[in-house]
């Protein structure tokens, strides 16, 4: 059992950083956006492509996607990032709460940004490392503590 309760306080730990991160980064782009300035914007979220290729006269509709974008990371971010205070206990709605926000939102990123090359390692593919990790072993300790 103690074994599994720190398994509970990793992944709390680790929902804790990925949640910061994405806080920062729903900061930052929504910054961006309010000022205006949609390229930095785009290429912050993009940091694998060369930034002179994303210096367009991009729309306002474009920008107001990329702020949606930015005020999703930030919200998913404060979610995970509370989550991860009850699930330190080992509450089971913080775990898959959890599981689900900062899981489904990962999934996204892997699936266009990651697979698409358009994104380095770090942060945002290590991040999605970190909630696979907290995921994972947020559930086997969960998991495991049910069938005791």
């Amino acid at each position: 059992m103690k074994n599994l309760n720190i398994l509970f306080k990793v992944s709390a730990i680790l929902w804790i950083i990925w949640g910061l991160v994405h806080i920062l980064a729903g900061v930052f782009t929504v910054n961006f956006i309010l000022s205006g300035d949609i390229t930095s914007s785009i290429a912050g979220i993009a940091d694998a492509v060369a930034p002179e290729t994303l210096q367009l006269d991009y729309p306002d509709a474009a920008g107001a996607v990329i702020g949606q974008h930015g005020f999703n990371l930030l919200w998913i971010g404060i979610v995970t990032f509370v989550s991860a205070f009850f699930i330190w206990k080992g509450n089971k709605n913080a775990i898959f709460l959890a599981a689900i926000t900062g899981g489904l939102a990962d999934l996204g990123y892997f699936m266009f940004l990651d697979l698409g090359g358009y994104v380095n390692f770090i942060p945002g593919s290590l991040m999605t490392f970190v909630s696979g990790s907290a995921i994972i072993l947020s559930f086997y300790a969960y998991f495991k503590t049910k069938k005791s």
